[in-house]
Parts: structure tokens; C-alpha cells; sequence
């Protein structure tokens, strides 16, 4: 995610964020504690198409549940019991990551990592489950991996810095 603060004299300060699938929001944070937070259209980043107010309240509470403090859904928390603390996360791979071009055996993933990538989905739809050694990984394509925790903290540095 891209942020830029910017300092609002008698105001408060303004937040913009664009997150990796290009969207943008911007956040106006008052100094009486009020937050305004704009979408903007994707084709035009300069026009808002909604906009919400919160107080200080308001705003912490909304920020506990997208942190994901006050809900954890259960079924997560079922796989990870059936899983015996291993855990499925998807990995989008961003045009800049350092894994791109290269093959899962290139960079040693299992080896390196302990986590096993279960399948990829590429740009294009095509699907590889369970793929080899010799599959080459591809920009926007998502990464599906099995491992625990601290496997999962690794192979995300594997595919964003092709190291570990």
C-alpha cells in the first residue's frame, strides 16, 4: 500500500492510500477527533464517489474490526485447528516482487521457507495445482501456500525479495 500524509493546518492531517489494486482512499483526520474517509473512482482518482463521517469513537471501532480484533471468522479458525496450525494464505505477485521470472525450484522455496506453494493462479486464469519445480512464476499471478505461521512470514519474503 502507497500512503502519503499530508499536514492540514487548523485542520488535522490527510491520509491517501492506494492499495495494490489501484484503488484510492483518502482519510481526513480533524483535530475534534472526526474522520472523513473518500473513495475515489478508479478511472479518475481525482472525483470521489462516496464518502463517510465518524467520530472518534465511531472511527476505533471500525478500525478494531478491519484490523480484525473484534472478529475472527470461524471457519478460519476450524481450518487452522484441522490444519494442526498450518495455515492457507494467497500471495498476489506484484510486478516489482523479485520472484518473478524465476522458477519455484529456482528459488528454493520449500527449502528455504518450509512452506509448500499448493497452487498458483496465473493473470490469465490458468490454473496449476500442485505445481513443480520448473513452473515459472508469472507477474499478478497468486500464489496459494501451505505452512505455518513463521513458513508463511518466509515465503512472503521469498517472493517479494526472491530471498528469504
Amino acid at each position: 500500500m502507497n500512503l502519503k500524509e499530508t499536514d492540514l493546518p487548523g485542520i488535522g492531517k490527510k491520509i491517501v492510500a492506494k492499495t495494490r489494486s489501484g484503488e484510492k482512499i483518502a482519510i481526513i483526520i480533524h483535530d475534534d477527533g472526526r474522520r472523513e474517509l473518500y473513495h475515489y473512482e478508479n478511472d479518475n482518482p481525482d472525483d470521489s464517489i462516496s464518502m463517510v463521517t465518524l467520530d472518534d469513537d465511531e472511527a476505533r471501532y471500525v478500525s478494531a474490526i478491519i484490523g480484525g480484533v473484534t472478529y475472527k471468522p470461524t471457519a478460519l479458525e476450524n481450518i487452522e485447528v484441522a490444519l494442526g496450525g498450518l495455515v492457507i494464505e494467497w500471495y498476489k505477485l506484484e510486478s516489482n516482487y523479485k520472484s518473478i521470472g524465476k522458477t519455484i525450484g529456482e528459488l528454493r522455496v520449500r527449502q528455504r521457507s518450509g512452506a509448500t506453494i499448493i497452487a498458483v493462479v496465473e493473470k490469465n486464469h490458468a490454473k496449476h495445482i500442485n505445481p513443480g519445480a520448473d513452473l515459472l512464476l508469472t507477474a499478478d499471478a497468486l500464489v496459494v501456500v501451505l505452512g505455518e505461521r513463521l513458513h508463511q512470514q518466509q515465503i512472503k519474503q521469498i517472493l517479494q525479495n526472491g530471498t528469504a
